[in-house]
């Protein structure tokens, strides 16, 4: 590692394959998808697997975002880790699944809620022309429904966490903007797909106008295979010159991004490319955006 920086990691996943159903997470395995291959981290990953990563950094809190687990377990993952929140102390906050577009979310919006670690919800949205890079089979964040599904957040006190692909960006700022209440994370720099950079670019910066919006520093592996330190640099500064530094966070997007490399390929990159940052700057970006944005209350 490069230094030791305290550290709230503001995206981790947990899974437990024998105690929910993750359909991403079950053979048979194809190089196809968006991810390719995901056969390497298809066994369960534990809290104390996640320590045993992250042994080099100086964790102070963690992030769970929903780990893909059947929809209809969505509930139980929450309480799963509410419980484990509860008895261990981590994670400090939850990120929960819930299909926005459902007429019924809201029923599932107040459950999750009412978990005491809840912050936020994620619906992965991205879709993309090219059916390889699609998880969704058409653009779901254009439906009226979707969007009605958003403007419910507000009421339950939760944030969103945005996964999506930059050609979506422009109609998101624009429900996005109705919604200053709801705070939104961008999840993986806003996943630029090479030779689509200048849309990226025209997104994150319609995306950074909004003041409520933050970005995480993650998930550079998505769409770049293999990536390489000096290509991260370009993506990595260019969002935070958007965002600024108090509104991007550093992320390990753990157990996923070991698909791409270790956890301290990834945080040592992370801690490289910001090397000559003021000491305010970086103690911003590798833990106070995190634990301020996701009101984690955590004293560091």
């Amino acid at each position: 590692m490069t230094d030791r920086l305290p550290f709230v990691d503001a995206h981790v996943h947990l899974w437990d394959l024998d105690r929910l159903r993750y359909p991403w997470l079950t053979p048979p395995f194809a190089d196809d998808g968006p991810n390719g291959s995901v056969e390497a981290i298809a066994n369960t990953y534990l809290l104390d697997d996640y320590r045993a990563d992250a042994a080099g950094w100086d964790v102070r809190g963690i992030v769970h975002i929903d780990a893909g687990a059947d929809a209809a377990h969505a509930l139980d993952e929450t309480r799963w880790l509410q419980d484990m929140a509860d008895a261990d102390g981590m994670p400090n906050g939850i990120v929960a699944f819930a299909d926005l577009s459902d007429p019924q979310v809201d029923t599932l919006l107040a459950a999750h809620a009412a978990h005491a670690n809840v912050r936020g919800i994620r619906h992965i949205v991205n879709w993309h022309a090219d059916p390889r890079r699609s998880y969704t089979p058409r653009d779901v964040t254009a439906d009226d429904g979707w969007a009605q599904g958003y403007a419910r957040l507000k009421a339950h006190g939760l944030s969103f966490d945005l996964q999506a692909y930059p050609g979506q960006f422009p109609g998101l700022a624009r429900l996005i903007e109705r919604h200053p209440e709801t705070p939104v994370m961008v999840n993986h720099m806003g996943m630029c797909i090479p030779g689509e950079e200048a849309e990226w670019r025209d997104g994150i910066a319609a995306l950074a106008r909004l003041p409520h919006v933050a970005i995480k520093l993650s998930g550079i592996g998505f769409t770049h295979r293999p990536w390489h330190i000096d290509q991260a640099r370009g993506l990595v500064l260019a969002a935070i010159d958007a965002f600024g530094c108090d509104r991007a966070m550093v992320a390990s997007d753990f157990p996923t991004d070991r698909l791409f490399g270790s956890f301290a390929d990834h945080l040592n990159a992370y801690a490289d490319i910001t090397h000559d940052f003021t000491p305010a700057e970086r103690a911003a970006l590798f833990a106070g955006n995190a634990n301020r944005l996701y009101r984690l209350g955590l004293s560091l």
